[in-house]
Order: structure tokens, then C-alpha cells, then sequence
């Protein structure tokens, strides 16, 4: 059986991968079929959901919870648990990636404006969608403007 420290070795470079992608080749085909179609982030979803299970049936599944500081702390002294949780915020963070990029391609949002949010999405995750929400704004607001101007 595999350890939570390969898992984590196998998970880390699959999100990486994703994250380079819409970085720098947003519009490839290989990006829409791996990533914007959700492919990869429902991959991350189920090897989340495979380790949920392996931490509820394992010999720590009764430890910890969700209602204190100190209970979310002891659920995740289990490696099973807090690769569970990694690998969540992996799959969430990739997805949220990933729709910020669809929506900025559907908006027509420059791609360079999208890369400091989707940086920060990765890194800092809400950070990040809070900036790339501020830039869709931003961008309505002007595209608003300059229709505006021109009739």
C-alpha cells in the first residue's frame, strides 16, 4: 500500500502541471482537454475523496472533527487526514484557477492580466480570487465605458 508521503509526491507535480498550463498555454488543446474541462481537478477530487475513506476506516478515522480549533488540529496530527486536506485544497484551488481563465477567456479579459490572480490563487487561493473578481469588474466597467463613448 502506497504511503500519504507518496501520495503527496504524486499529487504536488499533477497540480503543478495544471497550474503551468494555464499559465502559459492557456488556449492549448492539451490545457482545455487536462484542465479547463475539469479533468484534472476531478482527478485531484476523487484521490481526495479515495483518501477521506482511507482515513475514516483507518485507526484514526474517530480522531478529530471540524467543531473546535483544537479538534481540526488533532484530526490532522493523522497523515491520512492532512493529505486529505492538501489534496483539497489542491483540487479547489486548481479548479478556481481554471474558471478564472475560462471566464477571463470568455470575457476577453487579457490572459497577462489573469496571471498575477491565478499566481495568487495558487499561492494564497481566496487572495487570488479576490483579485481576478476585482479585474473582471474592472474590465466590465471599462468595456462599459468605451461602449458608452463610441455611440
Amino acid at each position: 500500500m502506497p504511503t500519504p508521503d507518496f501520495l503527496f509526491s504524486l499529487a504536488n507535480p499533477a497540480a503543478l502541471l495544471g497550474w503551468a498550463l494555464l499559465v502559459l498555454a492557456p488556449r492549448s488543446r492539451f490545457t482545455k482537454a487536462l484542465v479547463l474541462n475539469g479533468a484534472l481537478p476531478l482527478g485531484l477530487a476523487a484521490s481526495y475523496a479515495a483518501l477521506l475513506a482511507a482515513h475514516y476506516l483507518g485507526p484514526h478515522g474517530g480522531a478529530g472533527g471540524f467543531g473546535s480549533l483544537a479538534q481540526v488540529a488533532a484530526l490532522f496530527r493523522d497523515p491520512w487526514a492532512l493529505l486529505a486536506g492538501w489534496v483539497h485544497y489542491l483540487c479547489f484551488d486548481l479548479w478556481t484557477g481554471a474558471w478564472e481563465v475560462r471566464d477571463a477567456q470568455r470575457r476577453g479579459l487579457p490572459h497577462a492580466l489573469v496571471v498575477p490572480a491565478l499566481v495568487l490563487t495558487f499561492l494564497f487561493g481566496p487572495v487570488g480570487l479576490l483579485l481576478y473578481c476585482g479585474l473582471r469588474g474592472l474590465w466590465a466597467r471599462k468595456a462599459k465605458n468605451t461602449s458608452l463613448s463610441t455611440n
